[in-house]
Formats: structure tokens, C-alpha cells, sequence
């Protein structure tokens, strides 16, 4: 049984033991791996189950988790990973599938409700996309309807006023930014929606793999902008979905 409700449920109908219900109830909260330990309790706290990090995990530690989430019922999103990740995931999660530019990893077997407004994903330029390419296959993931427009950045602003529109239709914007990071306050001063900024890492120099990026964006004179961690697209797909839910 997965389920805290399950469990009682079955426990007060009699159908199970009480030294029973108890290991139940452990194994409904986390899942103890060696290698991690998979926090099973956490869409019945915060919403959403645990999104696996890919990095610097091994292809068997990535199946181990995976396999235990499918066995507890709950969607899968695996970010930074890679295609061999993908390959080694064929016998467990043959459904699965890899965005091979979000560099991610989904597997969906409960499809949530869709949301009935949408999300917008703006990138500066076209560098930026794999960034953006993360945030919009998270917002995906939980059901959003995504709009991607990329390359409309500071350099050519006639780009972004001919896609103002789409842009205002969205309930939340995402905007994504390497350079100087201009872009997040630019919308937000054409707006009236709440606007995430992700700096990314793209740049020369003095771009400070994505600091300059980012302290622009932090002290952005445009209100409603709110900033992320360089390159965290999940961080902004993933806070764009629970606005965009409010």
C-alpha cells in the first residue's frame, strides 16, 4: 500500500495487522536505498513528488530511484541527466522519455489536471535555450500549457513588442537571460503578471558565468520580478506551476 488514507483505511476495516500498518506507514513516508534515502511523503505535503537531480549520479542509482517512485505511484522527472541515463531506463520505464535539450527525463503514467491558463517561457537568445528548455518540460510535467519564444532579447527589442501579445496572455512569465541580463526588466515593465527571472551562465568574460546576469536581474527597478539561481530553469518551471495554480 502507498498511501497514508490507504493504509488506515485498511488497518480500521481490519483487513490489516497493527505490527503490519506500521511498517506500512514507514515505508509510505521514505524509501531507504543505501544510496539515497526517497522522500515518498513529499506530494502529500508540498503538491509534487520528488524530482530526481541527475547530476553526478550513476545510471543505477538514477534506476533505483526511479523504479521505487513508479512502484509508489507517482510521476517521474529526472533533470541533468543524459541519454545513456535514458537508454539504462528502457526496462523499468520503457514510456519514459528524454528532452534531449532540457537535458531531462519524464515519465508520466498519472497525466495531471491541466491548468487552464497558460505559461510563457522567454529567452534572451537562442544560447539561452536549453535553460529555458528546462523550465517550460517542468511546467509541462505538472500539467501547464507552455508558450516558448525564444530570441527576442534587449539587441533587437522590436522582437519581443511583436510578441507582446502572447507574452501578456500568459498567466506567469519566465524569462531567461545570459549577458548583461536586461531582458527580465524589460518585461517587466510591459506586464502585469509576475515575472521569474533565471540568469544564465552564457557570456563572455566579464559575464562571470552568469553573475553578471544575475545581479542585474536582482536589482531589476521593474516590480514583480523575481529572480532564480543561474541556469535553474527547474527552480523557475517548477515555482511558474504553483503560481500559475494559485
Amino acid at each position: 500500500m502507498n498511501s497514508l488514507a490507504e493504509i488506515l483505511e485498511a488497518y480500521k476495516a481490519g483487513t490489516l495487522s497493527l505490527d503490519t500498518a506500521v511498517a506500512d506507514l514507514g515505508n509510505s513516508l521514505f524509501r531507504d536505498l543505501g544510496h539515497s534515502t526517497l522522500d515518498l511523503d513529499r506530494a502529500r505535503r508540498n503538491g509534487a513528488a520528488e524530482v530526481i537531480y541527475g547530476e553526478s549520479k550513476s545510471s543505477e542509482q538514477i534506476v533505483d530511484l526511479t523504479a521505487a517512485m513508479l512502484e509508489a505511484e507517482h510521476n517521474v522527472l529526472i533533470t541533468r541527466t543524459s541519454l545513456e541515463v535514458h537508454t539504462a531506463l528502457a526496462q523499468i520505464a520503457p514510456d519514459s522519455i528524454y528532452h534531449a535539450q532540457a537535458r531531462a527525463i519524464t515519465c508520466t503514467r498519472r497525466p495531471p489536471p491541466v491548468a487552464s491558463t497558460s505559461i510563457a517561457v522567454v529567452t534572451a537568445g537562442t544560447s539561452d535555450l536549453p535553460v529555458a528548455a528546462e523550465a517550460a518540460v517542468t511546467a509541462e510535467f505538472y500539467g501547464n500549457q507552455v508558450q516558448l519564444i525564444s530570441d527576442v532579447g534587449v539587441a533587437g527589442i522590436h522582437r519581443l513588442l511583436n510578441r507582446l501579445p502572447e507574452i501578456r496572455d500568459a498567466r506567469v512569465v519566465v524569462v531567461v537571460a545570459g549577458m548583461e541580463g536586461a531582458l527580465p526588466s524589460v518585461v517587466g515593465g510591459l506586464v502585469d503578471k509576475p515575472v521569474i527571472a533565471v540568469p544564465t551562465s552564457v557570456g563572455y568574460g566579464a559575464a562571470f558565468g552568469g553573475v553578471a546576469a544575475l545581479l542585474g536581474m536582482l536589482n531589476s527597478c521593474a516590480s514583480g520580478v523575481s529572480v532564480v539561481n543561474i541556469d535553474n530553469g527547474f527552480g523557475a518551471g517548477y515555482l511558474a506551476n504553483m503560481i500559475n495554480r494559485l
